[in-house]
């Protein structure tokens, strides 16, 4: 059934192309009595159609005849439309298979059913915990970064398929799971059930600063983004800030939308964004006229990506605050994401976006209004103190000035 399953679906693709192909000539041939003549143009791509449709069935045999391997030929018909898009040569648009979309969609909705628990594979062949996600099932039981997961109610687990035993861990909010660990320092494992939840990846963090000041570090823009921004802003309000620091470094990026609406609380009357397909047809995002009534800066390096330039472009574009940092990535393009029957699904490139000023930075970034770089020795640091963090150090420098000017 898979073999058949593979050579129908290339079957299909050909017979698609070739229909449209054919309708169209005959949209604009000329009739002749009962026969239809068509271009040269539209011939010529008939019959290459026709060539790729035998080149197509030809190699599908030949590998399965010749490979030094047996061959799982289910896989040839994702691998196909992976190469359609591969040949766009544009690293954003992909297809996806059932579990690559499934990542993807759970990734972008920041929400999944889990323990949360974050794991990698070790070097020892050992699932290893990276560490437990705050307020989780994991972190109650006690799991602690270091811990070797062994068993997954009762099957054995390794490095080596760390995407299965990840399937087995994750499931329905409300039903258990049972692991068995192993934690250096103890001579025996130990088992411990722990009851599955809903697991919100938190995407937003933030805290007080001396002189008033507060700070909201985004990591990404996921669903809940712009709903905890505007919570943790709200409760940041409440304490009277004078300022505000928003740490975009290395955010990749996300959901256009929820960026638009975090910019909308920042900003006044103004165009936040604009995206342009290839036909020239532009749509603007806009903000309206409330605003936050207090200075804030924006850190940025390297990494910030995407929606996070596209915030960082529209800060900059119209003076409403400082950008403090390294020149971000440069990424000027927006991808629509389409889910197919069968729950595979892909993300094509649809237009380029352009800052309010018309800059598109694509391959260029967004320079920062106040270029600052973190030493090399502190770049591979994940526990820098504020003190160390120069670029912060920067901010809140900023910031006291034009608090005291504001």
């Amino acid at each position: 059934m898979s073999k058949k399953r593979a050579a129908v679906g290339a079957i299909i693709l050909v017979l698609i192309t070739t229909f449209l192909t054919f309708t169209v000539s005959n949209v604009v041939g000329l009739t002749l009595g009962d026969k239809v003549i068509i271009s040269k143009q539209n011939y010529e791509y008939f019959k290459s159609i026709h060539k790729s449709y035998k080149k197509i069935l030809s190699l599908k045999g030949f590998i399965e005849e010749n490979y030094y391997k047996p061959v799982d030929v289910s896989k040839f018909e994702d691998g196909m439309i992976k190469g359609m898009f591969e040949s766009l040569e544009d690293p954003y648009s992909v297809y996806m298979d059932k579990k690559e979309f499934s990542n993807f969609m759970e990734h972008t909705k920041g929400t999944y059913g889990g323990i949360g628990v974050i794991m990698t594979p070790g070097t020892d062949g050992f699932i290893t915990v990276v560490a437990p996600i705050e307020d989780t099932p994991g972190e109650r039981a006690g799991m602690k970064s270091g811990d070797k997961i062994i068993k997954v109610n009762d099957k054995e687990v390794t490095a080596e398929k760390l995407d299965e035993a990840v399937a087995m861990i994750k499931g329905k909010p409300g039903t258990k799971v049972n692991l068995t660990i192993m934690r250096p320092g103890k001579k025996e494992p130990f088992s411990v059930e722990l009851r599955r939840e809903e697991i919100r990846l938190k995407t937003v963090k933030s805290r007080m600063l001396e002189d008033g000041i507060g700070y909201i570090r985004i990591t990404m823009f996921d669903e809940k983004t712009s709903d905890d921004f505007l919570k943790h802003l709200a409760k940041l309000e409440k304490k009277n800030i004078k300022g505000l620091i928003i740490d975009l470094r290395d955010n990749p990026g996300g959901l256009l939308s929820e960026c638009v609406r975090i910019a909308d609380r920042l900003l006044g009357e103004q165009v936040i964004v604009y995206t342009q397909d290839r036909t020239g047809h532009r749509k603007y995002e806009k903000s309206d006229k409330r605003h936050v009534d207090y200075p804030f800066v924006l850190l940025v390096n390297g990494g910030s990506a995407s929606a996070s330039e596209i915030l960082s472009g529209a800060v900059k574009d119209t003076k409403s605050g400082t950008l403090i940092g390294t020149t971000t990535f440069g990424k000027g393009l927006v991808q629509q994401v389409k889910p197919l029957n069968d729950g595979t699904g892909f993300k094509l490139t649809t237009a380029q976006y352009f800052t309010p000023n018309g800059i598109y930075i694509h391959g260029k970034g967004i320079e920062p209004d106040i270029f600052i770089d973190l030493p090399e020795e502190l770049k591979e640091r994940v526990d820098l103190t504020d003190e160390e963090d120069v670029q912060l150090q920067k901010g809140i420098s900023v910031l006291k000035q034009k608090i005291a000017k504001h």
